[in-house]
Order: structure tokens, then sequence, then C-alpha cells
């Protein structure tokens, strides 16, 4: 027998994942628990998931770091596994997780994520390692109330677990462009209702060193052509959100 183990909880929050759902949650039979908190889906997402065994919640949108948190605290069991459904756990990551469970070091751990775009799998630059930090105790870590760029907020020591959160996206570049557009705006908004401004250096100096960053300093060049438009795109993002930003401030001054 297996040594005993903290009971675990998966969570997602869904729209219109019918496709990707079932490789997802097939990646996550070791979990003890699985809630997926679906908002608005037309393809019969939660139908799905109820079928492969999930308990399904349907609520309105609250943002990502709301909506998020929301779906942590509807979890039977405290230790939760936040995981989007064009992700998947690797089975040096599964093995990981249920090791830690074991007598937990930390209340929370990170691991890394591996972005497929364009047909591969990043392993330099702003792709890999990606480090995301997904695994927790709900009791000592939460999500911030951010609508986009969300991150777990926690006040404990963070450990590391090896393996990779496998990202299996297969978004076109016109809906990956689409997202980044969509998220430009998000932030750009979260940093005005926040007090922050922009001014016209932004525009140069942040796609600029992002991309000495991770292009040059992080090897993105070693991915060929999927590491050198993935980059070029995050820029371009980056120069969206100043620009937006910029407009925003004009309009109210």
């Amino acid at each position: 027998m297996p040594p005993s183990r903290l009971p675990l909880s998966a969570v997602l929050i869904t729209r219109n994942a019918a496709r990707q759902l079932p490789d997802c949650l097939a990646s996550l039979d070791f979990c003890d628990d699985i809630v997926v908190v679906d908002s608005a889906s037309e393809d019969g997402t939660g139908a799905l998931a109820r079928q492969l065994g999930a308990r399904v919640i349907e609520t309105n949108w609250r943002g990502f770091g709301p909506q998020k948190q929301f779906a942590v605290e509807q979890a039977l069991h405290d230790w939760v596994l936040c995981i989007d459904a064009d992700e998947r756990v690797s089975a040096t990551l599964h093995d990981a997780i249920l090791a830690a469970l074991i007598a937990p070091a930390q209340p929370a751990y990170r691991f890394a994520r591996c972005n497929r775009f364009m047909g591969r799998y990043l392993r330099h630059g702003e792709g890999y390692p990606d480090w995301s930090l997904r695994l927790f105790d709900r009791r000592r870590a939460r999500w911030s109330d951010d609508a986009v760029h969300e991150r777990v907020l926690t006040d404990a020591t963070v450990g590391t677990l090896g393996g990779d959160l496998l990202h299996e996206s297969a978004e076109s570049i016109e809906s990956y462009l689409a997202k980044q557009n969509r998220y430009s705006t998000l932030a750009a908004e979260t940093a005005i209702s926040r007090g922050k401004r922009a001014h016209v250096g932004h525009l140069l100096l942040s796609p600029t060193l992002r991309f000495i960053k991770f292009y040059v300093f992080r090897l993105g060049f070693v991915d060929g052509l999927p590491g050198l438009v993935h980059i070029l795109i995050g820029c371009g993002a980056s120069f969206a959100k100043y620009a937006k930003m910029l407009t925003m401030q004009s309009e109210h001054s």
C-alpha cells in the first residue's frame, strides 16, 4: 500500500472548454475531488464535466482572480491544485505532487509550466520554466483579486516540485493575438484603477527590455521561429498595455 497522504481537490474555471476538458481531467485522476466552475459555456462544458465525474458549479464571471478564488472555496479539501482546461499534469509532476502530500514541508508549491506554441514546446525564454504556484493549502494562500495576470498570494515559504505542467494550447495565432489584446486592456484598466501612470518611455523601454531579457539572456532564440514569434507578441502586448494607459490618461485629463 502507498503511504497515506493528505486529500487533494483539483479546481478549474472554464468557459467553452469541452474540447480540452477530457485530457485535462484524465490527468487529474489521482485527485480526490474535482470541481469545475463554469461561466456561460455554450459548448456543453458543464454536462461533459459531470459525465467525466467532476462537480460542476455554474456562476457568473468575476474576473480571473476572483473566479479562481471562488473555485478554491468550493473545494472539499484544504489542499488544492489549480489547473486550466488546456493544461495537463505530466507523469513526473503527478508523482511529485503525491510525494509532497505525504508530509508537506511547505504550505504552497510551484512547478514549471511548459507552453506549447506553434506546435512546439518552448523550453527557453518567456515560455519556460514559467514558474506557476498552483498547489497550496487554502488556509495559507489565496488568489489575488486581479482581473487578469492573477497570482497566488501567501506569506509562507514556497516549495518547488519537479515535473512540468503541460500547457497544451492549440490556439491559432489569430486567437492568441485576440487574447493578448483583451489581456492588455484589462491590465491597463487595472493599472489605472490603482493610480499608476504611464509615460512615453514605457512604450520604448518595456518591449525592448522584455525582448533582451527573454530572447537573449533567457535563450529564447534556441526555440527557433516559435520562440521568436512568442516573444514578439509578448513585447507587442507590453507596448499595447502602455499605449492604452496613455490613451486612458488623456481621456481623463
